[in-house]
């Protein structure tokens, strides 16, 4: 962490109102999150596998929205004015949340806050990234392992606190205070406002969106003559630099369509693997742990883990001559998170066996996971950004954020479907994410990055 630290200094000075609003608006989402699926099944009286359906759905929906949040972003608002219209809508929902008394007002308050979530999700990333220069573009890489690091940091907190406070003092309060938190994010936001770089909608809304590009080389491939590829068509309506940002999208989407997989495992840590702490032994020396405070493991897990990748594993590995580009560490990342629910699931089975496990032993699954999710969140949100053309760097943002949607709708799908039962649940998404692994690899290997220095001619996997 001490290089972090140091780096801090280096950045621009309006980053500490983005990474402050981050870190408490994280403590705000995640603290609300955390208690989700307990209060649906012990306050709403939900069946497990409904609460676990309902729960990722919502998810899902908050990573739908950031299609809409980068839209206005990049074609109307601007990303300071969208981030700071959707916080407002983002603490209704909080309200609304704290006050409910019925599924109906429940429900509505979780629709506020995945709009008002999901939508400031592409702009906060890509609004830190504007706020950098030619001059000191080389820390960009810095500023997002510590804008990472700030949401874990307010996740942690929250993930203890929270359903302490739903068992204390029941759900009034436990869902008021992420309000507040929320509340304190969009007041820091603001105070911020005069010192920002905003790039303005008008700035890049001349150039063409990548939809209106999709949309025009889809309707008219029939006028595709011999050897052309999808995108040449499009080049009758729209500008070269259009066309070619288009399909610098493309190429990143079609990389990151495998992700998916990835986020129907890791989002599980708040559902499948929740309901299974219920099932074990909730104190460990002397301790009582809510299963619902399991989820604590991650965020702390994340804040020691990105010192060490990013001072000694990935430096270390680049002296042994294993070069860990963006896209070979999210190949690994994938390989781990398959691991972890392998071991999740030999958990399931001696507890379905009649065996009592104590929760303590969700360390180690948990340990692997966030390893994964350091490979390829953080990862994914700079490779994201720098490979985006300028026009569509929130649009982007909301592409890679969409695949977060498809995990949990995935998720949401097996739940409702309730084919697999005990272990045999874990066993699947783990043998399911080892076969998207080989997918990703293979798709990666054939992407070529944009403004690798040092390795201009490899690809991202390191291949010639």
């Amino acid at each position: 962490m001490k290089n972090l630290v140091q780096c801090v200094g280096e950045f621009p000075k309006q980053t500490k109102y983005i990474i402050g609003n981050e870190a408490c608006e994280r403590f705000s989402y995640y603290g609300m999150r955390s208690i989700l699926v307990v209060f649906m099944v012990q306050h709403l009286k939900m069946a497990g596998e409904d609460a676990k359906a309902a729960y990722h759905l919502f998810a899902s929906a908050v990573y739908l929205l950031p299609l809409l949040g980068g839209f206005l972003a990049d074609r109307y608002l601007g990303k300071y004015r969208t981030i700071f219209w959707l916080s407002l809508i983002y603490c209704l929902g909080h309200l609304l949340l704290s006050a409910a008394e019925n599924r109906w007002a429940f429900f509505g308050g979780l629709a506020l806050i995945a709009l008002g979530s999901g939508g400031i999700k592409p702009c906060v990333s890509a609004f830190v990234g504007d706020q950098f220069s030619s001059e000191n573009q080389h820390l960009l890489s810095k500023v997002f392992d510590i804008f990472y690091w700030s949401i874990n940091f307010g996740s942690f907190f929250a993930t203890l606190l929270i359903p302490y406070l739903l068992v204390k003092y029941g759900p009034s309060l436990a869902f008021a205070i992420p309000g507040v938190l929320m509340g304190i994010a969009t007041l820091i936001f603001w105070w911020g406002r005069g010192e920002y770089v905003n790039v303005l909608p008008h700035e890049t809304s001349r150039e063409a969106s990548f939809s209106q590009i999709f949309l025009y080389a889809l309707l008219n491939s029939r006028k595709r003559k011999e050897g052309q590829g999808f995108w040449d068509t499009a080049l009758e309506k729209f500008s070269v630099q259009e066309v070619e940002g288009a399909q610098a999208v493309s190429s990143i989407v079609k990389v990151f369509a495998t992700v998916s997989v990835f986020w129907a495992l890791f989002d599980q840590n708040a559902s499948s693997w929740v309901l299974q702490a219920q099932s074990m032994k909730s104190d460990f020396l002397g301790f009582h742990i809510e299963p619902a405070q399991i989820q604590a493991l991650n965020p702390i897990l994340v804040m020691i883990l990105i010192p060490i990748f990013g001072s000694w594993i990935y430096p270390g590995l680049q002296k042994m001559g294993f070069y860990m580009s963006p896209l070979r560490k999210m190949s690994v990342g994938m390989v781990f998170a398959g691991l972890s629910f392998v071991i999740v699931g030999i958990l399931q089975g001696l507890i379905d066996s009649g065996h009592t496990l104590s929760i303590a032993w969700q360390f180690l699954p948990f340990l692997i996971l966030t390893c994964s999710e350091v490979m390829i969140s953080i990862t994914g949100l700079e490779f994201a950004y720098t490979q985006a053309p300028p026009s569509m760097k929130s649009t982007i943002m909301s592409f890679w954020l969409l695949t977060v949607f498809a995990g949990n709708l995935l998720d949401a799908a097996v739940a409702k479907l309730n084919i697999f039962q005990g272990a045999m649940n874990f066993y699947f998404f783990a043998a399911l994410m080892f076969f998207v692994s080989l997918i990703f690899v293979l798709s990666a290997s054939r992407y070529r990055t944009k403004g690798e220095k040092s390795h201009s001619h490899s690809t991202l996997l390191g291949a010639t």
